[in-house]
């Protein structure tokens, strides 16, 4: 995958584009009031301005992704005011590759787009607008045209951006003019993003977003309204069918849909797990898909590495941002997706096999011949870290607020917690010292720590083991006296599972977030060691060394790439995902660890979103689970027997329409 995102964003420097738009300015006046004077004119208290910076906005925004994407030459189209702010705009535009040419001054009846932002005592204030009732002339509309169609012979992809109140595109001759120029030029490709001119220009490549469509299709559309891929998929299709154009519908962390024939593809979205400010990557994303299609790319290629672009822009907190190759290679050789995230939030979608509780995501493979399987071990096999959760939340709590913890703001609290819960949910299953990585990020975040006082990643986690280590052997002394059995502590149906298994001689291992020596010690305690043939892998302390990713890549060179031959089981994203990234079955295990079978809907929502192909509550249908992975049909007498004997264990994607 890295290998093929490299040689799309390779071609990039070869590629030629128009921009056609609203040109605006992004203004920034820091002030501090507290400084200011009464003002003898007025009587009224004086606003100082400290600083003041500016960037291009609008399609100026778009411009400026285009020359972080180091695109070979961009022909600039659209109009400004005789006005400061306009010449600041030409500045900020002035680069050997941006051909301004294109950039008509109108004397008359037009300002620069220019959006002010007042920031008092650090927090944005009322924006002052200018260039709301800007009106396009006759004779501007024209000279526009007649400049774009001399530069046309150079250029295979032109960007239509539409973004404004006072937009170039409010004037019916120009989008009359426009929309001949795409009719007569069918060899090149246009890419609209508007915000309400899309039935102006049927023929080019619609990019919008799932309130777009909503609104395209005559139907309200409020905040954060949520709509269901099926409908969405319905909504598009009449679309495409109405403009018999492409289009590209983006849906935030959800990805985006690529419509360009009657079989509609989905592109899944990038998981991040740090905190995302979404302002820009829409101008990203479609200055990324124009230059890699104008590169040479197809439309589905192209959406898949512009969503990379945007999650990178997204990670850029306070700025508008951009994305530079190097940044979305590297994202693209590290990211993980979120599959199916439509079918994980809702469970009424789920489809079972036969009459038993496995959920199929996807079918085994028919060539499926399981001789190597990875299990995670906490959820999975073993419960004895169950609760863990309970006492890391407390814990980066008391760390982030050091010596307020007991005093601070019950609203400060509120937020913080809810920081905490979020960013534990998105990495359950990682190793604790990357957790404790995220959590160092978090107290320099909060400020509430003085800065000689925080500690490294290690040093939280170290706070965080003796924790759960006071927890882990209260249970295990409950299971030496005998007050506990093996089975209290395992997933229903686990061990006999693991012991059919390696009877049948496939080769079993462990994969553990949790330190070496511990995950060993608790395998051996627990009596199922010995089964685990291929090894017991444990984290090492060390973030880059991840014990998960080390074994499955370990265990994909023995099997010399049949990876018809491997299986995961988990109840984490992380052994999901990277089982799914080299090609083998990963089956995601949503036990309600309190009571060690059952279904966990919270796991089952993670795993599915981590890309899992079937899930089970527990190993308590083992038998229909052996059927269902198409295991060999030798004599099954008692090989799913309850966990009593476990103590004698010896030590040692097409969319078709459907929301899924």
């Amino acid at each position: 995958m890295p290998h093929e995102i490299a040689a799309v964003l390779d071609n990039l420097s070869r590629s030629t584009v128009a921009v056609v738009g609203d040109f605006c300015l992004d203004v920034y006046w820091m002030t501090e009031p507290d400084t200011g004077e009464i003002s003898l004119e007025t009587g009224l208290l004086t606003h100082p301005v400290h600083s003041h910076r500016y960037s291009p906005g609008g399609a100026g925004n778009v411009v400026m992704n285009f020359h972080a994407l180091e695109v070979s030459k961009i022909f600039l189209f659209g109009v400004i005011g005789d006005d400061p702010f306009g010449r600041e705009l030409l500045r900020q535009l002035d680069r050997p590759e941006i051909d301004r040419s294109g950039l008509v001054i109108q004397q008359q009846d037009w300002q620069t787009p220019s959006y002010v932002k007042p920031h008092l005592d650090g927090k944005e204030s009322n924006r002052i607008d200018f260039g709301n009732f800007n009106r396009l002339s006759d004779e501007t509309a024209t000279e526009l045209i007649e400049k774009l169609e001399r530069v046309l012979p150079q250029v295979s992809v032109v960007l239509i951006n539409h973004q404004v109140a006072g937009s170039l595109h409010n004037s019916k001759l120009f989008r009359t003019r426009l929309n001949e120029i795409i009719e007569r030029n069918p060899n090149i490709c246009f890419i609209l993003d508007s915000r309400g001119f899309h039935d102006a220009y049927p023929g080019a490549v619609h990019k919008l977003n799932e309130g777009e469509v909503l609104r395209q299709s005559g139907r309200a559309s409020e905040e954060g309204q949520r709509v269901t891929l099926n409908e969405l998929l319905n909504l598009s299709k009449d679309l495409f069918q109405q403009w018999k154009a492409p289009l590209i519908v983006t849906r935030g962390e959800k990805g985006c849909i690529v419509f360009d024939s009657d079989s509609p593809k989905q592109i899944f979205g990038v998981q991040l797990l740090r905190k995302v400010d979404p302002v820009g990557a829409g101008d990203t994303f479609v200055a990324a898909l124009a230059a890699i299609v104008a590169s040479g790319s197809n439309l589905a290629a192209a959406a898949f590495v512009a969503n990379l672009a945007g999650a990178v822009t997204a990670q850029k907190l306070l700025q508008t941002g951009t994305a530079s190759p190097a940044e979305i290679l590297e994202l693209g050789s590290l990211s993980d997706y979120i599959y199916r995230p439509e079918l994980a939030d809702s469970p009424r979608y789920a489809r079972y096999w036969g009459e038993c509780e496995i959920e199929i995501i996807e079918e085994p493979p028919r060539l499926l011949n399981i001789r190597h399987a990875i299990f995670d071990h906490d959820g999975t096999v073993s419960t004895l870290r169950q609760g863990w959760e309970q006492i890391m939340e407390p814990m980066m709590l008391r760390s982030i607020f050091g010596g307020d913890y007991k005093s601070v703001d019950s609203g400060v609290l509120h937020r913080v917690t809810g920081r905490v819960k979020t960013f534990i949910d998105k990495t359950t299953g990682i190793q604790t010292i990357a957790q404790m990585h995220g959590l160092v990020e978090m107290v320099v975040e909060f400020g509430f720590v003085p800065k000689e006082k925080i500690l490294d990643a290690a040093g939280y986690k170290h706070i965080f083991n003796v924790e759960i280590k006071a927890l882990v052997n209260k249970r295990l002394d409950k299971l030496a006296t005998g007050q506990l059995q093996i089975e209290d502590f395992t997933i229903k149906g686990a061990v006999p599972f693991l012991r059919s298994l390696s009877a049948q001689g496939i080769r079993l291992y462990l994969a553990s977030g949790t330190d070496d020596a511990d995950v060993k010690e608790e395998a051996e305690r627990l009596g199922y060691a010995g089964l685990f043939d291929g090894g017991i892998f444990g984290s090492v302390g060390d973030v880059a060394k991840d014990a998960k990713k080390i074994v499955l890549e370990r265990i994909f060179d023995e099997v010399t790439g049949a990876y018809d031959q491997l299986i995961t089981f988990g109840d984490g994203p992380v052994e999901m995902r990277e089982t799914v990234k080299r090609g083998g079955f990963a089956l995601g295990i949503a036990s309600d660890e309190v009571r060690r079978f059952d279904l966990n809907l919270e796991k089952r929502t993670r795993l599915i979103r981590a890309g899992a192909k079937a899930i089970v509550p527990d190993f308590s249908q083992g038998e229909m689970l052996w059927n269902f992975l198409r295991l060999p049909d030798t004599s099954r007498s008692n090989r799913f027997s309850a966990d009593r004997n476990a103590g004698s264990v010896p030590h040692a994607e097409a969319l078709s329409g459907a929301s899924h």
